[in-house]
């Protein structure tokens, strides 16, 4: 009960002190509190993991529990559950990576950069753990306020600046709007603990109109940190020009966490209320996982720019795990869990090849680096072919485990088309990522004209240190390759744990018992409680189908006009007109962001209504 604090006292608090002293200290000695304190909030976690295994963990602040006779909530709490607690894990794993991979990535980085990412990590851990409607809100920001100065680090930059403000406008308004639905469910409920305001709305007559838009308010900034379609546009311009090891976070946990955000809200707020109906909930966004799943592949398979390549690739692994959500099943969450804690590792380590190779020759351009002669850094090129492996949804990866689970469930569902989906998503991707690899690692495919001979220079992206470097340093390959790693394989021992997880993830009288002491066996059950029954894995075929995909579109790509990829010409003219014409969109106008993010709201607030 002691630890359930830590992970967000613990770098604040070693935040705050190096914010303080941290500029008259050696650059060494910075770096190794800062990893020592990530390594140490990887252990809180870790352990906070196991032990609400077997029971969610409530903290109440300053001891202000709920009444006794009422259970009315007077104050704020973590309630911690090992949902919650492995994405603190997480999230706090990918710090301690970033700054190992920083120790020999920047030449010279002050205090302010490690300040910046330990408050960050509070952020991140806060948001998991929370149990309070508000402190979300709160932590959200926090988010977004300091990954707003992480992107802009390097604020001598106009692009750098470029890419902090679309980060800031994008993500502020999406925080408003949420803001605004916390205000109207705390005038309805009287509260903003989350089980209680469940119980509220459970057992009021609340209108269907109030309560629909009050989900869609309350969820909006959720769906732009977590890059959803068509609120997805801000999120590669600031990896472009965010330093790499932010780059790590940003898509290895930030965006994840706007996805866990949005299924511990429902779940727990909106889903024992009758309307929307959850048949409504899944049409919606099992429509906008789809969207976000086909346009960040198609995005991501025009890229030649490699952050923005992984970006869009994020995108649309997004798209699938918002599908997983959307099925509102504790099988499919438990796919999804998998799938996350998959994507996380592996998009970090695919991050950390990105800021090697932009160490070594200053450049991230697919052709660029072709010329640099890349493939003398071979073992790392290897580290990225396990890389796109693991996008591919392949064994052994966590991906591999969680998609198996995620189709399974769609097909019990009747959806025929969702391995359709998470095939074109995973193998454009990964064709993407195996393409880049093999043309410049290993010199395979034509070569092409360099981004500022091809007239976009504002593409380019110049180096983030200094100096002519000859070799790959142990602390930048080794968490490399330990992610590859962890991610082949913590399936196997999570597969069990993780789906007792999100059977409790799901069951809101479990959660309502541990926050507000009542008793479980009778508080009303929720309309989508589900018997937690047992399956057998989905069919063989769809990984098969994805390798041969993969490397077909790999090929195609790398070899235009050989006869041998002839069958696929027709195929890859479609997708590259596509491509073409989706990249007016992405005009990189902070403004075109904004009207497309109000386009986004109306448009699933419609659907919601419409569809009731």
């Amino acid at each position: 009960m002691q630890l359930a604090p830590l992970p967000v006292v613990v770098p604040l608090a070693v935040a705050a002190a190096l914010a303080i002293i941290g500029k008259h200290l050696h650059r060494r000695i910075v770096d190794s509190i800062s990893i020592a304190t990530s390594a140490a909030v990887v252990i809180i976690s870790i352990t906070l993991t196991f032990q609400s295994a077997n029971g969610a963990i409530v903290y109440w602040f300053g001891n202000w529990q709920p009444l006794a006779k009422s259970h009315f909530p007077i104050g704020i709490c973590f309630a911690i559950d090992p949902i919650g607690a492995g994405l603190s894990s997480l999230a706090a794993l990918l710090v301690l990576a970033a700054f190992t991979f920083s120790w020999s990535y920047f030449e010279s980085v002050g205090a302010l950069y490690h300040v910046l990412m330990l408050v960050f990590l509070a952020a991140m851990c806060g948001l998991a753990l929370t149990g309070d409607l508000f402190n979300m809100f709160v932590w959200l920001e926090v988010m977004t306020a300091v990954g707003v100065a992480l992107c802009g680090y390097k604020s001598e930059q106009s692009q750098s600046l470029q890419g902090a403000l679309n980060f800031a406008v994008v993500n502020t308004i999406g925080a408003f709007l949420s803001l605004m639905g916390v205000a109207l469910l705390y005038g309805a409920t009287g509260s903003l603990n989350l089980a209680e305001v469940g119980r509220t709305l459970a057992a009021g007559h609340f209108s269907q109109g109030f309560v629909t838009v009050a989900l869609l308010l309350v969820t909006a900034g959720f769906l732009v940190k977590s890059a959803t379609f068509p609120f997805h546009f801000w999120l590669a311009d600031a990896h472009a020009v965010a330093p790499t090891p932010v780059c790590i976070l940003f898509s290895g946990v930030m965006v994840e966490l706007g996805l866990y955000a949005i299924g511990r809200i429902y779940w727990v707020v909106f889903a024992q209320s009758a309307q929307p109906a959850p048949q409504t909930i899944r049409d919606v966004f099992l429509l906008m996982g789809s969207l976000t799943a086909v346009v960040g592949a198609l995005y991501c398979f025009g890229q030649r720019h490699l952050k923005r390549l992984l970006a869009f690739s994020t995108i649309s692994h997004v798209g699938i795990m918002l599908i997983a959500f959307s099925l509102l099943n504790p099988r499919a969450l438990a796919g999804m869990a998998l799938y996350l804690a998959g994507h996380g590792l592996i998009k970090a380590a695919l991050f950390i090849g990105a800021g090697i190779l932009l160490h070594r020759f200053g450049s991230l351009d697919e052709y660029d680096l072709q010329r640099s002669i890349a493939k003398r850094l071979a073992p790392i090129g290897v580290l990225m072919v396990l890389g796109a492996w693991g996008l591919a949804g392949l064994p052994p990866f966590a991906t591999f485990f969680g998609e198996m689970r995620i189709d399974e469930i769609g097909s019990q569902q009747h959806l025929t088309w969702l391995p359709a989906i998470t095939i074109f998503a995973e193998a454009l991707t990964a064709a993407a990522v195996l393409r880049f690899t093999a043309r410049v690692f290993f010199g395979v495919g034509r070569q092409g004209k360099s981004m500022v001979s091809a007239g976009a220079p504002h593409l380019h992206t110049d180096a983030e240190t200094s100096g002519q470097h000859s070799r790959v340093p142990a602390f930048m390959w080794v968490p490399m390759a330990a992610l590859i790693i962890g991610a082949a394989l913590i399936a196997v021992p999570l597969r069990g744990p993780v789906e007792t997880a999100a059977k409790h993830f799901e069951s809101a009288p479990l959660y309502d018992a541990a926050v507000l002491r009542i008793n479980a066996q009778t508080a009303a059950p929720r309309p989508y409680d589900r018997p937690f029954e047992a399956h057998g894995e989905s069919e063989w075929w769809i990984p098969l189908l994805v390798a041969l995909a993969t490397l077909g579109a790999a090929a195609a790509s790398l070899f235009p006009k050989s006869p041998r990829t002839a069958f696929a010409r027709p195929i890859g003219a479609v997708l590259s007109k596509t491509v073409l014409e989706l990249r007016r969109f992405q005009s990189g106008r902070v403004g075109d962001y904004v009207a497309w993010f109000a386009f986004g709201i109306a448009a699933y607030g419609s659907l919601l209504l419409l569809l009731h």
